[in-house]
């Protein structure tokens, strides 16, 4: 059964950052391009960044460019999100997604709230 937690999620001041985390189970992680999508309140899921399976491929939505890193250690099953520079427009649900041709899993959600 695939399994996909996300932790890290909190309260911070803007300017701050966090460090959310994502474990995987029940998968071959390492063939699975994994994603962060969030969605705020009364909006909807959006792409934040993705990384491919041998983490040469990033791409990130321009409005998290230069300050998000996604980055994976398939040797833990574990796909993390470096979140700098916070800023109360990051406020949202971040979700993390696996996905290959015929397979794909969502996680739960961990709140992300930036604000003073």
């Amino acid at each position: 059964q695939v399994q996909v937690v996300e932790s890290g999620g909190g309260l911070v001041q803007p300017g701050g950052s966090l460090r959310l985390s994502c474990a995987v189970s029940g998968i071959t992680f390492s063939t699975y391009v994994m994603s962060w999508y969030r969605q705020a309140p009364g909006k909807e899921r959006e792409l934040v960044a993705f990384i491919g399976s041998i983490s040469v491929n990033t791409n990130y939505a321009d409005s998290v460019k230069g300050r998000f890193t996604i980055s994976r250690d398939n040797a833990k099953n574990t796909v993390y999100l470096q979140m700098n520079s916070l800023k109360p427009e990051d406020t949202a649900v971040y979700y993390c997604y696996a996905w290959r041709s015929g397979d794909n899993a969502w996680g739960q959600g961990t709140q992300v709230t930036v604000s003073s």
